[in-house]
């Protein structure tokens, strides 16, 4: 997949082209299903497939106070859009001065006449322009005058749950990290590196790794079954999201206890990939260190039954 970082580095008479807009933040079922749409649309027309995001996400410039935090930082975004079969990505930088840009000039000026747009793809709640005063009939009056089509997709259901960025990031939040699953159609993924600062050096002999800082969207507290890659080796874990309560003072951390654990190669840099597959219980202040690691085995336990019934399953 290409790449742009902007408008000047794109090729003159890079177009025809098939496009869709969006931040798409978790690049979820329906946006792989509408980007599907869009590769297919351009084979036909012998033109070529562009998905247009954001960078970065535009509530973080208009509404930083209320800015949700991501569910996927944009390199994942990017490796999940590639992931797709989309042949170019332009990662568009939202400023002030963008946001203001009319529904006219955007229409004429970025989609028709430098990304040469024959046709495009959006969910009925597209709002573009300044303001956002634009939506879907302005979209279509304007490439009935310029020249491109629009393709309209109607909001996609998964049992009874809308498969929409805003519904998996509140499922998330909740911890309800299974069904955030199935509308995601894959797990939801943290890529960290490991804590600094815990003093194993670069041969790593406990079962347990500490996930740095992460400052995007994390699930509620609590204990969760996951599967942790350390540099492309996968490990099952059970991982606790929290404050660690049992030993006193509150000290917020991502810790995964590894099961089929073996030392391994691991410093500051090392990549992490941790992916949560089903929440087990709540964070608890356990009476003791000794409680905590009995609770711990019955979680280990729970963990050890449900990949082996992964296992049989697809077996």
């Amino acid at each position: 997949m290409q790449i742009f970082h902007s408008l000047h580095e794109i090729p003159e008479k890079f177009g025809p082209t098939v496009a869709t807009i969006g931040n798409f933040d978790g690049v979820h079922r329906g946006h792989r299903w509408v980007i599907g749409e869009v590769i297919a649309r351009a084979r036909t027309l012998n033109a070529r497939a562009l998905a247009i995001t954001f960078d970065p996400h535009p509530a973080r410039v208009l509404r930083p106070e209320s800015c949700p935090a991501l569910i996927t930082p944009l390199t994942e975004k990017l490796d999940l859009l590639a992931a797709t079969g989309i042949e170019a990505t332009l990662v568009f930088p939202f400023t002030p001065a963008l946001s203001e840009t009319s529904p006219r000039d955007f229409a004429t000026k970025v989609l028709r006449q430098r990304l040469g747009v024959i046709e495009i793809h959006e969910g009925e709640n597209f709002r573009f322009g300044y303001r956002a005063e634009a939506g879907i009939e302005s979209l279509e009056t304007l490439g009935g005058e310029l020249g491109f089509g629009v393709r309209v997709y109607s909001p996609r259901e998964l049992r009874g749950n809308a498969v929409s960025s805003s519904r998996i990031r509140q499922l998330i939040t909740y911890g309800d990290v299974s069904k955030a699953r199935s509308l995601l159609g894959r797990p939801f993924t943290l890529a960290s590196t490991p804590a600094s600062g815990r003093g194993y050096g670069t041969r790593y002999t406990v079962p347990t790794i500490n996930l740095a800082p992460y400052t995007e969207l994390i699930p509620a507290i609590g204990v969760y079954i996951t599967t942790l890659i350390v540099a492309g080796e996968r490990f099952e874990a059970v991982t606790n999201v929290g404050n660690r309560p049992t030993f006193g003072e509150d000290s917020f951390t991502i810790e995964s206890h590894l099961l089929n654990f073996h030392p391994v190669d691991l410093t500051e840099e090392t990549p992490l990939r941790l992916a949560f597959l089903h929440r087990l219980r709540d964070e608890i202040r356990w009476p003791s260190p000794e409680a905590l690691r009995e609770q711990i085995g019955r979680d280990v336990r729970k963990a050890q039954r449900y990949f082996s019934l992964c296992r049989l399953l697809a077996s």
